[in-house]
């Protein structure tokens, strides 16, 4: 075997991406815990939702002794990190980005892709998943979470994405998108038991370690949280808002535009493909609304910032892959993701220009704002039948 072959061989075998990932996500979190408390801010707040909700204190307050900034995490949160927060924070977050890291690479092998196409979907999600890593950030397992909820509706296994898809919810209200593929189901009725039966248990599991009182209490707190957060998001300039919306109004200059004026045309739009009914039981039309999902929902929430854009490029992969034809404009959009989204604010561009270009106008955001609208028009148009291929 000449040393091409055993290239070839390396980046088409997962185990090999699959273990970078590991050990990126390893790495990130000790660098992190290396360089200070001020650097793994965010576990920081992971940290103390689980504390503070021990104590019956309001998880959405400032507490600037302990770190800066505020949770905007459910208080089902604190379920999922207490096995980490009872840690020394060194072992608690290299665990904890592990756990997030396997969520995900559990969702990319149960895709219906080949052996070698999961690879390929690893190496292409690599650069945004180390953004992602390096933040400590949920939106790693969110994104899993989010296929997942789809992968096992494909696979008739209504209750497991039911569970997916209260999961992400109860932490990151992104998660309820995965309903998206509510219509796939094929029993419908096991799906609607089971995530009822769940949504209570989730609702209740928090109170079990403080009250019923501050369990919905913190519920209420939830909303008022992401109700401000969202207000103070929609500034000219700031490093969040990296969206659709937000590309508009920095380059028009003006943050007084409102989501709605999108929101709602957009979901209309997202909507459209569901009238194709005869196109629903097409596996790769199943997998284009996944990916129109992923791309849906950080293209229109003001709270999307550098780090969410792990779901996003996720999409942009789906998409690609199932391209039966890699065409020029196919290819173009690819490239024009990878390297303006996920390279974006790497050193492979100047300061000057992140600062002045990139960061003001939300320009991460465009490639996969354009993918995303190709994405609607394959939908309406394309015979997924014989127009993509999965394996």
């Amino acid at each position: 075997m000449n040393l091409k072959d055993k290239f070839i061989k390396l980046i088409s075998n997962p185990k090999y991406i699959f273990g970078i990932y590991l050990l990126v996500s390893a790495i990130s979190a000790v660098t992190k815990f290396l360089s200070g408390p001020q650097n793994y801010n965010n576990y920081l707040i992971f940290k103390n939702v689980f504390v503070n909700t021990l104590a019956e204190k309001n998880i959405y307050l400032l507490y600037p002794d302990f770190h800066f900034d505020s949770n905007h995490y459910g208080v089902f949160f604190s379920i999922l990190i207490a096995p980490f927060a009872i840690l020394p924070d060194w072992l608690g977050m290299v665990l904890w980005n592990i756990a997030n890291t396997l969520v995900f690479l559990y969702a990319i092998h149960k895709l219906p892709f080949s052996t070698q196409k999961k690879s390929f979907f690893a190496w292409l999600c690599l650069q945004e998943f180390i953004t992602a890593a390096v933040s400590l950030q949920f939106n790693i397992a969110l994104t899993g979470l989010l296929i997942l909820s789809a992968v096992y509706i494909y696979e008739r296994k209504e209750t497991k994405s039911a569970i997916a898809i209260l999961i992400g919810f109860f932490v990151k209200i992104y998660g309820i998108a995965g309903l998206s593929s509510f219509f796939f189901v094929k029993n419908k009725w096991r799906f609607v038991l089971s995530f009822a039966g769940f949504a209570v248990f989730f609702l209740i599991l928090p109170m079990l370690i403080s009250s019923p009182h501050f369990g919905l209490q913190s519920y209420a707190d939830w909303f008022q949280s992401l109700t401000e957060k969202n207000m103070s998001n929609q500034v000219l300039g700031n490093r969040q808002d990296y969206s659709l919306m937000g590309i508009v109004r920095r380059v028009s200059g003006n943050a007084e535009i409102s989501n709605l004026f999108f929101l709602v045309p957009g979901i209309l739009v997202f909507g459209l493909p569901y009238l194709r009914l005869n196109q629903h039981k097409n596996l790769a039309f199943q997998l284009m609304i996944l990916s129109s999902t992923l791309l849906f929902i950080v293209l229109f929430s003001s709270s999307s910032e550098s780090p969410t854009y792990i779901i996003a490029v996720s999409g942009v992969m789906i998409w690609f892959i199932i391209q039966k034809e890699k065409t020029p404009i196919v290819l173009g959009l690819l490239i024009f993701v990878i390297i303006l989204t996920c390279f974006s604010f790497s050193d492979l561009f100047p300061k000057f220009i992140k600062e002045n270009y990139i960061m003001k106008y939300s320009l991460k955001a465009l490639p996969c704002c354009l993918v995303w609208f190709r994405v609607i028009y394959e939908l309406m148009v394309k015979d997924f039948r014989k127009d993509y291929q999965l394996d």
